[in-house]
C-alpha cells in the first residue's frame, strides 16, 4: 500500500515505514505530523485518485530530524563587465518516518 502526498509544493510517493526528507516543517523532533493533502492511494491493486484530494484520507508521520542540506554555491557572472557575485545557500529540511496511511 502506498500514497502520494503533497507538501512543500512537491509530491511524494510514500509507504508505511519509509523515511523521506521534505521541505522544512515547523515541528520538533519526535512530534507526529499529519498530511491531509493525499492525492492518490493504492491498496491491493486498487487505486483511489482524488479530485484533487481524497476526502477523509490522511498520512501520519513522525519527525525524525531537522537539519540543513549541504551548501550549494550560487555564482553570478557577466562577461566583459567585471561582475562576479558568489553566495552560498543551505536549504533546511525535515526528515520524516511514515507511520500510518488511512484511507
Amino acid at each position: 500500500m502506498y500514497a502520494i502526498i503533497k507538501t512543500g509544493g512537491k509530491q511524494y510517493r510514500v509507504a508505511e515505514g519509509d523515511v523521506i526528507t521534505v521541505e522544512k516543517i515547523v515541528a520538533n523532533e519526535g512530534d507526529v505530523v499529519t498530511f491531509d493533502e493525499v492525492l492518490t492511494i493504492a491498496k491491493d491493486g486498487e487505486v483511489l485518485i482524488g479530485k484533487p484530494v481524497i476526502a477523509g484520507a490522511k498520512v501520519t508521520a513522525k519527525v525524525e530530524a531537522q537539519g540543513k542540506n549541504r551548501k550549494i554555491l550560487v555564482f553570478k557572472y557577466k562577461a566583459k563587465s567585471n561582475y562576479r557575485r558568489r553566495q552560498g545557500h543551505r536549504q533546511p529540511f525535515t526528515k520524516l518516518v511514515i507511520e500510518k496511511i488511512e484511507a
